[in-house]
C-alpha cells in the first residue's frame, strides 16, 4: 500500500509541476505534507519529519553549492573559464573533446563527490561548450555519468565503503574489481549512449544555451588581460587538488600524525572549497586589479542565482525523508528479500527499486546491503561482486524524489520533461549495463 501512495505522490507532482505551472519547491512540500499524512506519519510529527529531510539535504550542500557558485562566478567573470577553454579546444580540438571531458571527470569522481564534482567542473564544462560552438548537453551528460560511476562503485566515497564494510569485502578488491567493472559502464553509458540519445532526441542538444545558475561566459576581446592558464586552471581545480591531497593522506600517512591530520582538515569540501575561493579572489581579482566592491557583486549575483535551487532540493529531501519514515524501504524489503533469485540480481534488485522509490542512492545501497548480507555466507557469491551490484542498483531512476535530479536540471538547463527523458533514462541504463558487467564478471571471479 505504502508503494501505490508513494507512486500517486510522484503522480501528483508532476501534474502540479507541469499542468499547474506551481513553483517546484512549493509543489514538493505539498506533495511531502499529502503523502507523509497518508503514509500514516501522525499531523504532530508530520512538520519535524518534513524539516529534518530539507535540513539534511541542504545542510549537506549549501556551503559547497554557495561557495561553488561564487568560485564559478568569479572564474567566469575574471576570463578564466575562457582562458581554460581556449586550452582545452587547442589541445583536444572538437574531435576528442568529449573524451577528454570524460577522461577528466572519471579522474576528478574518484575523490570527490557527485555534488561536488558538479560544482567544480560544470563552469569549466559550460566555458568550453561555448568555445567550441557544440551543444552543453553534449559534453555535461558524460561528464555526469563519469562522477555517478565513481560516486556509485569506487572507494574511498563513502557509499561503497559502508557496503563492502556490511558485506565483508575487502577495499583494495573492491577498487581494483570496481575499475574493471566502472570503465565498460562509463564507456557505454556516457559516451556510447549519449551518442544514440542525440540521434533519438536531438532538441535537447542546443547550443549556446543560457543556464542561470551557471552566469554568462565572458569572452574578452583582448587576450592579454586574461589570467594565465596555469593560475586559471589552478583556481578552478583547487578544490579537487585539496581533497585528493586528503585522501592519499588519509591512506599512506599514520593516522594520528599532525600532518596527515591537517591535511585532510584543509581537504574536507567545505574548507577546501573556501580555500579555494579566498585564492581566487586574490589571483582572479584583486592581484589583477579588480576592486573588492566589484567581487563582492560577481559573489552576490552567484547566491541569487542558485538560491531557487537549493530550495528545490532541500523539497526533494523532504519528500525522501517522508518515504523513509512512512516506511516505504520497509515494504520494498519485504517484497524481494524472500524472492528466489539469483544473489547478484537481488543485490542489484533491492537498492534499484529503494533508489527509485526514496531517491537517496547512499540509503538505497546501505539499506539493501544490510539486506543481502545473508545471501553473502549462504550462497557462496563473492562479496566484491555483491557490493559492486549494490552500487550499480543504488543509481537506478534518477527522478524527481532525488536531489541530484533536481541538480542535473537546474544545472543543464532542462525542463522537468526534458530532465525525465534525459538523465532519469540515463540513471536506468547506467545501473542496467552495471549490473551486466557484474554478471559478466562472475564468469571469471
Amino acid at each position: 500500500m505504502s508503494i501505490l501512495i508513494m507512486l500517486i505522490g510522484v503522480a501528483l507532482l508532476f501534474l502540479l509541476i507541469i499542468k499547474f505551472r506551481m513553483n517546484t519547491f512549493v509543489s514538493l512540500l505539498i506533495v511531502s505534507l499529502a503523502v507523509g499524512l497518508c503514509l500514516g506519519i501522525s499531523w504532530v510529527k508530520l512538520p519535524a519529519v518534513v524539516e529534518k529531510g530539507i535540513g539534511d539535504q541542504v545542510g549537506h550542500l549549501a556551503i559547497i553549492f554557495g561557495l561553488g557558485a561564487m568560485l564559478g562566478q568569479l572564474i567566469s567573470d575574471s576570463g578564466a573559464g575562457f582562458q581554460i577553454a581556449n586550452n582545452f579546444t587547442a589541445k583536444f580540438g572538437r574531435k576528442y573533446i568529449e573524451l577528454a571531458v570524460v577522461l577528466t571527470s572519471f579522474i576528478i569522481g574518484l575523490a570527490m563527490f557527485f555534488e561536488v564534482g558538479l560544482v567544480v567542473l560544470l563552469p569549466i564544462i559550460y566555458a568550453i561548450a561555448v568555445e567550441l560552438d557544440v551543444a552543453f548537453l553534449y559534453l555535461a551528460l558524460p561528464m555526469a555519468v563519469a562522477l555517478n560511476v565513481a560516486h556509485a562503485f569506487l572507494p574511498p566515497h563513502p557509499s561503497p565503503v559502508a557496503v563492502a564494510g556490511i558485506l565483508h569485502a575487502p577495499l583494495g578488491s573492491v577498487l581494483l574489481v570496481g575499475l574493471l567493472c566502472a570503465i565498460p559502464v562509463v564507456i557505454l553509458a556516457g559516451l556510447i549512449y549519449n551518442h544514440l540519445l542525440m540521434k533519438i532526441y536531438p532538441q535537447v542538444y542546443r547550443k549556446n544555451v543560457q543556464i542561470q545558475v551557471l552566469g554568462t561566459i565572458c569572452k574578452p576581446h583582448d587576450n592579454d588581460n586574461l589570467p594565465g592558464f596555469g593560475t586559471s586552471i589552478l583556481a578552478a581545480t583547487m578544490p579537487l587538488i585539496l581533497i585528493i591531497i586528503a585522501t592519499i593522506a588519509e591512506y599512506t600517512l599514520p593516522e594520528k600524525s599532525s600532518v596527515s591530520r591537517f591535511l585532510q582538515f584543509i581537504g574536507e569540501p567545505d574548507l577546501a572549497m573556501i580555500l579555494s575561493l579566498l585564492f581566487a579572489i586574490f589571483t582572479l581579482g584583486i592581484f589583477r586589479g579588480t576592486k573588492m566592491k566589484k567581487i563582492g557583486q560577481s559573489m552576490e549575483n552567484a547566491i541569487k542565482q542558485i538560491a531557487m535551487m537549493l530550495l528545490i532540493i532541500g523539497g526533494a529531501g523532504a519528500f525522501k525523508q517522508v518515504l523513509v519514515t512512512g516506511g516505504v524501504a520497509n515494504d520494498i524489503s519485504a517484497l524481494l528479500i524472500h524472492s528466489n533469485i539469483s544473489p547478484l540480481i537481488a543485490a542489484w534488485l533491492i537498492p534499484a527499486l529503494l533508489h527509485f522509490c526514496l531517491g537517496s542512492t547512499t540509503v538505497a545501497a546501505l539499506t539493501g546491503a544490510g539486506l543481502v548480507a545473508p545471501l553473502v555466507a549462504g550462497t557462496g557469491i563473492s562479496p566484491v561482486l555483491m557490493v559492486l551490484a549494490v552500487g550499480a542498483g543504488s543509481t537506478f531512476g534518477d527522478h524527481v524524489n532525488g536531489a541530484g535530479f533536481w541538480m542535473v536540471k537546474e544545472y543543464f538547463g532542462l525542463s522537468l520533461k526534458e530532465a525525465l527523458a534525459t538523465w532519469s533514462v540515463l540513471t536506468c541504463v547506467t545501473s542496467i549495463i552495471g549490473l551486466l558487467v557484474v554478471l559478466f564478471l562472475s564468469l571469471f571471479f
